[in-house]
C-alpha cells in the first residue's frame, strides 16, 4: 500500500515515515507543505496520505483544506488527518464533507504502530475514523434534546465505537458482545434515528454524524 507523508516539522515526519515503512507500508513520499503534498498526489497518486492539520504558510487548516482539495481531485485517496489537539469541531468538518476514506487522529496516537497502520488501512479502504479523544468530547458536550436521547444505554456504547469508524466485529471485541447481538444493536440504532432506508455503509455515517452533532 503506497503512502505520502505531509508535516511541516521534518523529524516527525520522518518518524511517522519510519513507522509506516516499518509496517509494511510504501511511503512514496514526504511533503513539508500542503502545496508540494498536493503536487505529488497529482504526479502519482498514492493509496491515503497523512497530513497534518497545520502546516505553513498559516498554520490553521492546510490539513483540511488539502484533504478537500483531494477529494475534488482524487476521491480514491484516502486521507488521515493528524492534530496534536482535541479539535472536535475539525473532525466533524472533515466527516460533514461527505469524504469517503477520511480521518482524525490525535498525534499521539502515532506512538501506538498497530492505531496509527489500521487507520491508514482504513481511510485507504474508504473507511472512517475518529479519534475515541474527539468522540468522548462530543459526547460530553451539554446539549438540547436531540434523537439520541431515544437510545438507551448500551445503544449509545455502540454508536460511540461506531463514530470511530469501527466495524462491527470490532465492536464485539470493545464491548464483549455477540455478533448477532451487536447486529441488533446496530439495528434498533438505524430505527430510532430515522435511517430506515440505503446502504448500511452510507446509514453508519449518517448515525456517526447525528452522533457527533448531538
Amino acid at each position: 500500500m503506497r503512502v505520502m507523508v505531509a508535516d511541516d516539522a521534518a523529524l516527525f515526519r520522518a518518524g511517522v515515515a519510519r513507522l509506516l515503512t516499518d509496517s509494511g507500508f510504501d511511503v512514496a513520499a514526504e511533503a513539508p507543505d500542503a502545496r508540494r503534498l498536493l503536487a505529488a498526489v497529482d504526479a502519482d497518486p498514492p493509496d491515503a496520505v497523512v497530513v497534518d492539520i497545520r502546516m505553513p504558510p498559516t498554520h490553521t487548516t492546510e490539513g483540511l483544506d488539502a484533504a478537500a482539495t483531494l477529494r475534488e481531485s482524487h476521491p480514491g485517496v484516502g486521507v488521515l488527518v493528524l492534530s496534536a489537539h482535541v479539535e472536535p469541531h475539525y473532525a466533524l468538518a472533515l466527516i460533514e464533507s461527505g469524504a469517503d476514506g477520511a480521518g482524525y487522529l490525535l498525534k499521539e496516537r502515532v506512538a501506538d504502530v498497530d492505531e496509527l497502520a489500521d487507520a491508514v488501512r482504513r481511510v485507504a479502504g474508504g473507511g472512517l475514523v475518529v479519534d475515541p479523544s474527539v468522540v468522548a468530547a462530543l459526547v460530553g458536550r451539554a446539549r438540547a434534546h436531540s434523537p439520541l436521547d431515544d437510545l438507551s444505554a448500551r445503544e449509545r456504547d455502540v454508536l460511540a465505537v461506531m463514530a470511530e469508524g469501527r466495524s462491527n466485529q470490532a465492536i464485539c471485541n470493545r464491548l464483549h458482545l455477540s455478533p448477532k447481538t451487536v447486529e441488533a444493536y446496530v439495528r434498533s440504532v438505524f430505527t430510532k434515528l430515522g435511517l430506515h432506508q440505503g446502504p448500511d455503509d452510507n446509514r453508519r455515517v449518517l448515525a456517526v454524524l447525528t452522533f457527533l452533532r448531538g
